[in-house]
């Protein structure tokens, strides 16, 4: 096998991650072209695979067909490609995996959001069911539970569920009919809650100023699982428009790390969307 270049060691050892003691470096330089092939949603010839991930070119042929052996990866007209045994896993995973109690350990282990109320809710229809929850010290007026029911275009994480919608799921979901108000601050029409939603997907996260509750300030973050670009479910911070002041990027960035744990648990990643358009 041809020996790799001092150059070359270099790039690798850059690019790969830092490896504990007593690792096998072949297993990361085998799932580091599993993450290339992910990555790139297309097959991809040896050639393109050596010169992306800068190892020899007997070195990744040797990988490469150790990984189709076993159905990692599969080899097409085309080069190579993700086998069927990665689906095999990633429906594993996700079979084992409770969002539920994710939540419960993640807000614990995060640290932050301690007086905050904060839930976890999915989509069902037009409206949020919050499935988590955790509420905080602060005298909200709202008692969160589990099956609490809220229409989705009022609340920051339903806000945030319908943010990785396309255009054309939202007319079908509010098919142009006038949107229930909760307040005198909720949207009222599918234009409003467009242009709303469009922000929110720009920025990552939704906001329900007072839209909910009068006096009463949210924050919500999708999240993601391995099966696509739609959010499955959403974390949301609650907390007094009085204190929110001065703090809503602080609350944004930790519901928004809240949501980032959350989606690598379940195997996805938060992925870099067009804006919807709006009305």
């Amino acid at each position: 096998m041809k020996k790799a270049s001092p150059h070359t060691r270099r790039k690798v050892e850059r690019d790969e991650p830092d490896r504990p003691k007593g690792s096998v470096p072949a297993v990361f330089r085998g799932v580091q072209i599993l993450d290339l092939l992910a990555a790139s949603g297309e097959a991809l010839t040896l050639a393109e695979i050596t010169q992306r991930v800068g190892l020899p070119k007997s070195s990744v042929l040797a990988l490469c067909t150790s990984l189709v052996s076993t159905n990692l990866v599969r080899r097409t007209e085309q080069g190579y490609a993700l086998g069927p045994r990665v689906l095999d896993w990633a429906h594993t995973y996700l079979n084992t995996t409770d969002i539920t109690k994710e939540f419960v350990r993640t807000t614990d282990e995060l640290g932050t959001l301690r007086k905050e109320g904060v839930v976890l809710a999915v989509l069902d229809g037009t409206d949020t069911v919050y499935v988590g929850c955790r509420n905080g010290v602060q005298p909200l007026g709202v008692t969160y539970r589990i099956g609490m029911r809220l229409p989705a275009h009022c609340t920051a994480s339903g806000k945030a569920l319908l943010s990785t919608l396309p255009e054309p799921r939202l007319r079908e979901l509010f098919d142009a009919r006038p949107l229930p108000a909760l307040t005198p601050h909720s949207h009222t029409d599918l234009a409003g809650l467009s242009r709303d939603l469009a922000e929110a997907h720009r920025r990552g996260y939704a906001v329900d100023r007072e839209e909910t509750r009068e006096g009463m300030v949210c924050v919500g973050a999708p999240i993601f699982d391995a099966t696509g670009s739609h959010a499955v479910a959403a974390v949301a911070v609650s907390t007094l428009a009085i204190h929110a002041d001065g703090h809503l990027d602080e609350l944004a960035a930790s519901v928004s790390e809240l949501a980032r744990l959350l989606s690598r648990r379940l195997g996805g990643r938060v992925p870099r969307l067009a804006v919807p358009e709006a009305d």
